[in-house]
């Protein structure tokens, strides 16, 4: 068995749209980009994992080779829902822990255009108790039912309502507050598909779309990829000094799919795939959530992030609200999320995100992130969830000097 996994190589995209790219395009951009990082080639790479929910089937990673170069190595075409990305880097950790690689390249893209918000049709219905919007904020619209809803909107207005109800000291402003930082955020990130500063009043303004989320709350769709190169501990110490300075080490990979669980709903468990995932993670890498210098989880909605901070440890139990209200998160607080904008602002190619966020950490970890950079940033988490379901945590930490 080799030992830890390192990342030497990694880029993206700029998040947004590209009617006159295709995936392959923009794969291609981001893998020779992640190689190029690496200082390698296509001939160092002995496996190669390829993301895209919508593309997996099509064999994105053979089409991709004829840009990037076919020398015979293993391919592994991956769907994993939102979780796709972050499943095609954990193939390649897998084969370089198996010792069946040295070095492996994983890539994640989506090419989505103008698909709406996944789906927001829906029954208007009374707010519950203490998130009464004043009628300025537009019409209040959930999507949900007895039975629950497949749609991501009303899965996470949901979920975000049932921890309001269970907990003081949230509601719809706590909730925007995750929107507000993540679009501030997004103005230092040259490479988000959103750069706009809004204030917490435009955002709980904006258009409703599944209470207590907002359009300003949503993340959009678009188009983008991200990848990483990925080698072994042994094949490190082979590679020329600045690439083994700038290496950032994968301390923990971690996915988990739902456990059974009688219920009278229908309704998807956000939580415990990203509890269990995360208490798993923090056990592999040795560290605690006080450790962490900055997180990129999955904020698909300003709900999502939101519970996510419990789920994640990232405050105390029942304490999200209070960590926003105290701005915990911001890039100057306590624990740092979504410094990049988050998916509400960066954007939300699918099959890209999962490889985005380790490249957002990465970056930082290396003390490259230009104006949005977290000072002294040594250790990093990133989180995705894919309902269906699927979650996947890493923990990054940078190179000892």
């Amino acid at each position: 068995m080799a030992g830890d996994a390192w990342i030497i190589g990694a880029s993206m995209t700029k998040f947004g749209r590209y009617p006159d790219k295709d995936s392959i395009d923009l794969a291609s951009e981001a893998a020779l980009a992640a190689m190029d990082d690496a200082g390698a080639t296509i001939h160092d790479i002995q496996i190669l994992a390829a993301g895209s929910l919508m593309e997996a089937s099509n064999m994105l990673g053979q089409r991709l080779q004829k840009q990037i170069g076919q020398t015979g190595i293993p391919v592994y075409n991956v769907a994993n829902a939102c979780a796709t990305g972050a499943t095609a880097v954990r193939t390649g950790i897998m084969a370089i822990k198996a010792g069946e690689a040295d070095m492996a390249l994983a890539v994640g893209v989506e090419q989505m255009g103008k698909m709406g918000l996944l789906g927001s049709a829906g029954q208007a219905r009374s707010a519950p108790k203490g998130f009464e919007p004043s009628g300025r904020y537009g019409s209040v619209m959930s999507v949900e039912g007895v039975l629950g809803t497949q749609l991501m909107p009303g899965v996470f207005a949901q979920a975000g309502m049932d921890y309001a109800s269970r907990h003081d000291g949230v509601g719809f402003e706590q909730f925007a507050k995750v929107a507000e930082k993540n679009h501030a955020h997004s103005a230092l990130n040259p490479l988000a598909q959103y750069r706009k500063v809004f204030s917490l009043e435009e955002v709980m303004e904006a258009a409703m779309v599944a209470y207590p989320n907002t359009l300003l709350m949503c993340c959009p769709t678009g188009d983008g990829a991200a990848s990483v190169v990925l080698c072994s501990d042994a094949k490190l110490k082979t590679l020329d000094p600045d690439v083994r300075r700038r290496a950032v080490k994968i301390s923990a990979s971690v996915l988990t799919s739902d456990p059974y669980v009688e219920s009278d709903t229908a309704q998807p468990d956000v939580s415990t795939l990203t509890k269990r995932a995360a208490a798993t993670a923090y056990e592999q890498a040795g560290v605690s959530p006080q450790d962490l210098d900055l997180v990129e989880l999955h904020d698909c909605f300003a709900t999502a992030e939101l519970i996510h901070y419990e789920n994640l440890q990232l405050c105390e139990p029942g304490g999200a609200g209070d960590f926003i209200d105290r701005r915990g998160p911001w890039r100057d607080g306590a624990i740092p999320v979504n410094v990049s904008g988050g998916l509400i602002s960066k954007g939300h190619p699918i099959g890209a995100t999962g490889v985005a966020n380790l490249y957002e950490v990465a970056t930082h970890l290396r003390g490259e992130a230009g104006d949005r950079q977290i000072e002294g940033a040594r250790v990093g988490l990133t989180h995705v969830i894919g309902l269906g379901s699927a979650c996947g945590v890493h923990v990054l930490e940078r190179a000892a000097s």
